[in-house]
């Protein structure tokens, strides 16, 4: 699979979301008897140093300031004057020293040209700037991004500055607005969402080659990291990658620092590497499963296809209309199926739902919102509740799917000990469990299979390009090209012209 050709991000991408922003700011505020004037105002990213040493950690900017500016560089301000629409960016003024150490110093019209905004200034400007954008006499009030992250549980911050004190600020209306305006993407947002997605297919497919019985995890991850950055210009990724094999492919966020990708991968393994580049600020998210030598055993192939199945359910049904939490139940119905089929669970998969046991195999959710962040936000809009049910209560959102939006799809099959054991204790959910079944697979791990899907008007997009499909995983790491050349059944059974056969 050769990696798709490093593109040039238009500015025209920030300046339709600053205008989606300014329209629905504009609406809010004349629905609600305001007026329609004032300053959206942000403060970007500021760069630090690794505890109290010089180290520069890489920056990479804040997402909400880069949704509306583009801006790659640490310690600006933005602001948006809804009056007139106009963009403004405050820089620091730096010294003649940074060019000795860190190289040019941009200058205002450079920084212009670059972000395409309407002007530029020093930050130690910024209050007469922004008091020249009084209108009819009234105290500018500058609207501050401060809210709630529904997946962190973390607040933005507001931005500030000394002079702050001298501005009437509104705390509350910007946040909600700007998040729902991420939650729908533009084209542009969605071209270059398909990029970075084939960037990292095209990675995980280059590891899948690359794995071999005797390699070490973070081998694994290195292959990623050198592919997406060397192909496709990623030097960021969306998150730390997960490189897990064997028992720790069921640790859902394996990989961190006390787990850091280093086992080394034994013949019989399955692994599960959930990696993803970002390109331009905007990430992607994806989970391939496959045993590391190549081949699939039997119990492989039965919770293989069990998540596979409900990827593709989930897929197949996926349109504007449907509820997300619908989706998530689809997923554990056609896992905890296949799994009977397969005389690990028994009874009835009805009663099994009810009793809540598929967040025993899926203690996680189905999937969530990407974007400029892995999980990006708005996946529970005001009015919106977390459900309390186990496993439901892990979705990232519970919203109804509507046209624009970017979603994971990434159920998972798992045999936990900290899920499996309170099960096989608990008179409701150990009847439905075949112990003697499920001995087999103590250390099997589990099996993870997530694609980056786009919800389209009539139904939905899979932006993710990697195999799937056993036989195709198979073909794959034993050499073959991927994407596979698919030959008409007629042609593969000897007949050199198809329109002729009967």
């Amino acid at each position: 699979m050769d990696p798709p050709d490093v593109p040039e991000v238009p500015m025209e991408l920030h300046r339709q979301n600053r205008s989606k922003l300014m329209a629905a700011m504009q609406q809010h505020l004349q629905a609600h008897g305001l007026p329609v004037h004032g300053v959206v105002f942000l403060q970007g990213g500021k760069e630090e140093t690794r505890y109290c040493t010089d180290h520069l950690i890489l920056f990479r900017q804040e997402s909400y300031f880069a949704y509306l500016f583009g801006v790659r560089e640490p310690d600006f301000y933005g602001a948006i004057d809804l009056a007139t629409g106009k963009a403004f960016l405050f820089c620091p003024r730096l010294s003649e020293e940074y060019a000795i150490w860190m190289g040019k110093i941009s200058t205002l019209s450079d920084l212009k040209e670059r972000y395409e905004v309407d002007e530029v200034y020093y930050t130690d400007e910024m209050e007469g700037i922004l008091r020249s954008l009084v209108t009819v006499n009234e105290n500018v009030v500058l609207y501050l991004l401060h809210g709630l992250n529904t997946d962190s549980n973390k607040f933005s911050q507001p931005a500030t500055f000394e002079e702050m004190k001298n501005f009437k600020t509104n705390l509350d209306i910007l946040h909600p607005i700007l998040t729902e305006c991420r939650v729908f993407k533009t084209d542009l947002e969605l071209d270059l969402l398909r990029y970075v997605c084939e960037v990292s297919s095209a990675g995980h497919v280059e590891v899948m080659r690359k794995t071999r019985v005797g390699m070490k995890e973070y081998q694994l991850e290195s292959t990623f990291l050198h592919y997406v950055y060397m192909y496709g210009g990623c030097r960021h990724c969306s998150y730390t990658c997960i490189c897990a094999t064997g028992e720790n492919s069921s640790v859902l966020h394996y990989g961190h620092a006390g787990a850091p990708n280093d086992r080394i991968l034994k013949d019989g393994d399955m692994a599960l590497l959930d990696m993803g580049a970002e390109f331009h600020f905007y990430g992607s998210d994806i989970t391939c499963s496959f045993p590391v030598n190549g081949k699939f055993t039997d119990d492989q192939k039965v919770v293989y296809n069990a998540v596979l199945g409900a990827h593709n359910a989930v897929i197949s049904a996926m349109k504007p209309g449907v509820c997300w939490v619908d989706m998530h139940k689809l997923a554990e119905k056609v896992i905890l199926q296949i799994l009977k089929d397969a005389n690990i669970l028994l009874g009835s998969v009805d009663e099994m739902m009810e009793k809540r046991l598929g967040a025993v195999f899926m203690p996680h959710g189905l999937g969530h919102f990407l974007g400029l962040d892995t999980h990006d936000p708005g996946g529970y809009a005001e009015g919106l509740e977390r459900p309390k049910e186990p496993g439901l209560k892990s979705l990232r959102t519970v919203r109804v799917l509507r046209e624009g939006m970017v979603i994971t799809v990434e159920p998972g099959c798992y045999f936990i000990d900290a899920t499996l054991t309170p099960a096989l204790a608990n008179l409701d959910t150990q009847c439905f469990i075949n112990k003697d079944s499920i001995a087999r697979f103590q250390d099997f791990g589990g099996v993870r299979i997530e694609s980056d899907v786009i919800v389209t008007a009539e139904g939905c997009e899979n932006i993710t390009k990697v195999p799937r499909e056993i036989e195709e995983i198979e073909v794959v790491m034993s050499g073959e090209p991927w994407p596979l050349k698919k030959v008409p059944s007629v042609v593969a059974n000897g007949c050199e012209n198809p329109t002729n056969c009967c």
